[in-house]
């Protein structure tokens, strides 16, 4: 079976990424312009874009405390064990919690560095008890947000 490599990136498909990651819902007559295309190539290059895996999704950025979702808290767990089937089972579990927002495995002294939004402290203590619960946790360490100083922006993107 032969693998079709993606074609390398150039400073055009460069700029359409950080301008659809900056203004995803811009047209694409507008985006045309802003790299220097006219509209059907421009068109082309996103729908490969597209095809080859380097936009994702796309998307608008909530706010969260309009939402009631104004709290923020990481979590360190750690397992009581680390097998294979321990990670599967804790994958599988953790992506049902929707206050989850993110879930990364780590290396160091801890498994996993969740990422939580909820609304109170009420709504923390729940889900806590939830992730407590989860397969194998052993221990868990919370870090409440008091000051958000940056958030993602996206991936640097360099041309």
């Amino acid at each position: 079976m032969s693998v079709v490599k993606p074609k390398s990136l150039d400073k055009i498909d460069l700029m359409i990424l950080d301008t659809l990651q900056q203004e995803g819902r811009i047209s694409n007559v507008e985006l045309a312009k802003k790299v220097n295309l006219s509209a059907s190539p421009c068109l082309d290059r996103v729908r490969r874009l597209e095809q080859d895996g380097y936009i994702e999704r796309y998307g608008a950025f909530l706010n969260a405390s309009k939402l009631k979702f104004a709290m923020l808290a990481f979590i360190q767990v750690t397992l009581d064990r680390t097998t294979g089937d321990v990670f599967s089972q804790f994958k599988e579990e953790v992506v049902k919690i929707s206050e989850v927002a993110e879930c990364h495995m780590v290396a160091g002294g801890f498994d996993y560095l969740l990422k939580l939004r909820f609304e109170n402290m009420d709504a923390y203590r729940e889900v806590l008890g939830v992730i407590v619960e989860l397969p194998a946790v052993s221990q868990t360490h919370t870090y409440v947000v008091m000051e958000n100083v940056k958030q993602d922006l996206g991936v640097p993107i360099l041309y």
